[in-house]
């Protein structure tokens, strides 16, 4: 006992006679994960020409937008939005990803843009609803494929004023049911004392219409992840410049962008607030984000969807299907009676905001 006390409060050397070895368990984990590799699922929304597409090649580092993979089709503003993906394998230093990155081109782009963050609410349901099936199947699959949105970066146009009904009506709704992490589009365009003056003014805005953007204080675990997500709340919205041009500026290559005046260090953050964006999307908050969206977003889905389909399941059960009489006295059965899984078909878009 003196011993197991002595272990637990210093790290004791490997040949102590008291060393079990229960910390071997984390390498063993690490081993594990990386031949599984991981997914993450990034949904870019915004008016077009606010450099989307530029800020997630920047991010990446590689050619991942599907404007780059697809450069040679013409692009015409759709007239309704649109939901399209694209998914790569990302590797580094061993570690691979798959990385899937859906776009929504037409978004705020119309001349009444009523509604239109329905299409993306829907889009986002339907994946929870995919991933639900799967999990509720009697043989289901060792790995379910995982196409659940993680994050939402929602790109808020850099006019120094304030947010558009638009912005807000999309981030009250989606909120609810995706981390939606908001960034200044072009904040090249903008002074500091203006940048500075627009993200306070947002972050009010936010906060008067009940807006939770990620990471949401709700949701922090302990004094620790408070203090560190206090100070990115303070910074909401980032604001960013994308670029995946490189120049020479004193000796070493950048990514940037180069004007008269001078070149716009993407990285550097007495330039823009890019890197602290990347960091909290990929080097400190990724897991973060995915457990998010597993353990609120899609649990709150679930347990909605399970909940009405034991509700239609106790007033109609499988053994005595509702009977009403036809116009010429058969009876006709009614046609929602839940799935061999218990779980009636979706027909239609779900919202599951609370």
């Amino acid at each position: 006992s003196t011993a197991f006390v002595q272990w637990v409060g210093e790290k004791t050397p490997i040949s102590d006679t008291s060393y079990v070895g229960i910390d071997a368990i984390l390498e063993q984990m690490r081993r594990k994960a990386m031949k599984q590799g991981f997914e993450f699922n990034v949904m870019v929304v915004g008016q077009s020409g606010l450099g989307k597409s530029t800020l997630m090649n920047t991010l990446f580092k590689s050619k991942v937008s599907r404007k780059s993979v697809q450069p040679n089709v013409e692009e015409r503003i759709p007239k309704t939005v649109e939901i399209k993906s694209v998914s790569h394998d990302v590797e580094e230093k061993g570690v691979r990803m798959k990385l899937t990155v859906i776009d929504t081109p037409g978004f705020g782009d119309q001349i009444n843009n009523e509604n239109c963050w329905q299409p993306i609410m829907k889009f986002i349901n339907d994946q929870y609803e995919s991933y639900l099936q799967e999990e509720i199947n009697i043989n289901r699959k060792k790995r379910i494929p995982d196409s659940r949105v993680h994050c939402c970066i929602y790109f808020i146009p850099p006019t120094g004023h304030c947010l558009r009904p638009l912005d807000v009506e999309f981030m009250r709704h989606l909120s609810k049911v995706v981390n939606i992490v908001p960034v200044i589009a072009k904040a090249d365009t903008l002074t500091l004392e203006e940048r500075d003056s627009f993200k306070k003014t947002i972050r009010e805005e936010l906060r008067a219409n009940g807006i939770d953007v990620y990471p949401q204080k709700e949701f922090d675990e302990d004094a620790e992840d408070r203090m560190i997500n206090d100070k990115i709340r303070e910074m909401t919205p980032f604001a960013v410049v994308g670029s995946d041009q490189e120049y020479q500026v004193n000796g070493k290559r950048i990514l940037g962008r180069k004007t008269k005046w001078g070149t716009i260090e993407v990285e550097n953050i007495a330039h823009c607030e890019f890197a602290y964006l990347r960091d909290l999307l990929i080097r400190t908050h990724m897991q973060n984000i995915k457990d998010i969206t597993c353990s609120i977003h899609y649990e709150t889905y679930r347990v909605r969807r399970l909940n009405e389909s034991n509700i239609l399941f106790t007033s109609n059960p499988p053994d005595h299907p509702a009977v009403q009489p036809k116009a010429n006295g058969q009876p006709e059965e009614q046609p929602a009676t839940p799935q061999p899984n218990g779980v009636a078909a979706q027909h239609e878009a779900l919202s599951h905001e609370m």
